[in-house]
């Protein structure tokens, strides 16, 4: 499953979600949309207000959710 992370440069939650996702070993991308500001756009479209965006195969969400998280490292270490 490819699972990826938009963030900004001074995100707490954005970091926090990334520590957790490597402490955890699950593999993603980031994109830093300060860096793609057509990625903000493409957020903001599909109803996303806030940071970080993680899109996980069918899933997605916004914010810091270790609970979200603890999923996918199981799933991770299903397949």
């Amino acid at each position: 499953m490819r699972i990826t992370i938009y963030t900004r440069d001074d995100c707490v939650q954005c970091h926090a979600t990334k520590r957790a996702m490597e402490n955890r070993g699950v593999a993603f991308e980031m994109v830093n949309v300060d860096h793609e500001p057509d990625a903000a756009e493409k957020l903001k479209a599909l109803g996303f207000r806030q940071l970080p965006v993680v899109i996980a195969g069918d899933a997605s969400w916004s914010g810091f959710r270790p609970d979200m998280i603890n999923r996918l490292q199981v799933e991770a270490a299903s397949a």
